[in-house]
């Protein structure tokens, strides 16, 4: 099983989930489920389109945000929306986790919802280190 790493009560973000993670997020009470990886990045890694139709038989909302580099102000955008309007707590994923959790604080950032010394230490919670992102 993938580890969800829980950077606040309403968004986790995990490395490359399996298949078989997705009804398991469900039972830990995410309802959206975020992929911020493009098809094709890696062989072997599920489809969005598999991912999509596994969430959607599991109860999960889905959304497909893939990033490629660094975040363009569209993925932020399209992520802060898909949050806003998800129905519970968001599970974001890529390969690592790491452009889940970038794009997010970016976004908290944008908005002004969290500053960035609470960005900074809520990544260093969940394992990431944010501090040359928000610099």
């Amino acid at each position: 099983m993938t580890e969800f790493r829980k950077v606040t009560d309403q968004f986790s973000v995990a490395p490359q989930i399996a298949l078989d993670d997705i009804p398991l997020a469900r039972a830990a009470g995410f309802k959206l489920l975020i992929n911020n990886r493009p098809d094709g990045e890696q062989p072997g890694q599920p489809s969005s389109a598999a991912v999509e139709a596994a969430a959607t038989a599991a109860g999960l909302d889905y959304a497909h945000i893939p990033v490629v580099g660094g975040p363009t102000s569209a993925a932020v955008h399209a992520e802060m929306a898909a949050i806003a309007d998800a129905a519970g707590p968001v599970l974001a994923f890529c390969r690592s986790g790491t452009r889940s959790i970038v794009i997010w604080s970016i976004g908290q950032a944008l908005s002004g919802e969290r500053s960035r010394s609470e960005l900074i230490a809520l990544g260093g919670q969940a394992g990431y280190d944010l501090s040359g992102v928000l610099g």
